[in-house]
């Protein structure tokens, strides 16, 4: 029997790990040994270290900037490190797989795979892959495609649509202990606004501004981002996060419409839970417009209804959300033929196929 040793890496944002938090459970169950290559300050370390059974090893990483900057003349020199670093972190602990979510500390873990003779599969959540998954793709042994149009923008010979890879427990929420968490009751409508993992100034200040309104109709879950909470906002039937992490499945249960960013993973976590969305993507002056694509396909597949950010405005966040809340039903029945499951247990077969 091969041996039943498989390494993660992926990181940078919550996205990048959010697949392997998903996967992860399935390999405890099997048995297997569990390794996770991650950056040393970030926020795939928070997440990982809280896992049990899974050993987090810090490697020196690179960063994409969309700014001139000095840094970005030592991000060569971090990566030709890094890539040291995960060499030998792969030829001691000897893992027979490796399973890539993208993120630039990524780069150097394909790459030290490669040279190691490890396989490596790389999974692509976005529409159109990131640049740190281009670099990496050349030297994995196979990539997964989220969205089917993707498989435009992949090798023809190693790509695969395989879907979107839900963390099973968000199927596992109780709404009741969601709106106790929150203090709320039954009698109105939950909204959830998430503004990424890094929270949205913009999307928080036109919210808070918009809350006499909305609350008229809803009952506000506002995960606002670390550090930008605002005690003065706080009302009946409105209640804060900075983060959620363990409880989130129970916020889900709760929630009947969700104002979101378009990262692809929270995305298709909404689809999976039959949650109408709002979709308000990062622009192109803060990314590099994937969000954008996202948003698109999921408002031509009516899941979804999408603000530009460079729109959002007290005025059309409201006339949005009453747009969302009278579609919703629309959005659910589409929503209704979208079958998660089947993804992650392909994803499974696939590294199983390929293990060495």
């Amino acid at each position: 029997m091969r041996d039943k040793h498989i390494l993660f890496t992926g990181g940078g944002t919550a996205g990048h790990v959010i697949v392997n938090l998903a996967l992860i459970p399935y390999f405890q169950r099997e048995g297997w040994e569990i390794d996770y290559i991650g950056s040393k300050d970030g926020i795939e370390r928070t997440l990982i270290e809280q896992v049990e059974g899974v050993t987090y090893y810090p490697i020196s990483t690179g960063k994409l900037r969309r700014y001139m900057s000095k840094e970005n003349l030592k991000d060569p020199f971090k990566v030709m490190k890094g890539t040291l670093q995960a060499g030998r972190i792969i030829g001691k602990r000897k893992p027979s797989v490796i399973f890539s979510k993208g993120g630039f500390v990524s780069v150097p873990v394909v790459l030290a795979a490669k040279m190691r003779g490890v396989p490596a599969i790389i999974h692509e959540s976005d529409y159109t892959p990131g640049l740190a998954n281009k670099l990496a793709i050349p030297f994995s042994r196979k990539v997964l495609a989220t969205f089917p149009e993707t498989m435009n923008y992949l090798p023809e010979k190693k790509a695969e649509y395989v879907g979107a890879v839900i963390r099973e427990e968000l199927f596992q929420g109780d709404k009741e202990q969601g709106l106790a968490m929150c203090g709320f009751t039954k009698a109105k409508p939950v909204l959830l606004i998430m503004g990424g993992s890094a929270g949205s100034q913009k999307i928080n200040e036109t919210l808070r501004n918009s809350l006499d309104v909305l609350l008229e109709q809803f009952q506000v879950i506002h995960i606002c981002g670390q550090g930008k909470t605002d005690p003065t906002t706080e009302r009946q039937g409105y209640t804060q996060f900075e983060y959620v992490n363990e409880e989130l499945k129970d916020l889900f249960a709760a929630t009947d419409y969700v104002l979101s960013r378009a990262g692809a993973n929270a995305i298709f976590e909404f689809l999976a839970l039959q949650i109408p969305m709002l979709l308000i993507p990062l622009s192109k002056e803060a990314s590099r417009g994937d969000q954008i694509i996202n948003a698109a396909s999921f408002e031509e597949n009516k899941y979804a209804r999408v603000l530009q950010e460079k729109n959002l405005t007290e005025e059309t966040l409201i006339q949005e959300i009453e747009q969302l809340k009278k579609q919703g039903p629309v959005m659910q029945d589409k929503m209704k033929k979208y079958q998660s499951e089947k993804a992650k247990e392909r994803v499974i077969d696939i590294i199983m196929e390929i293990r060495k």
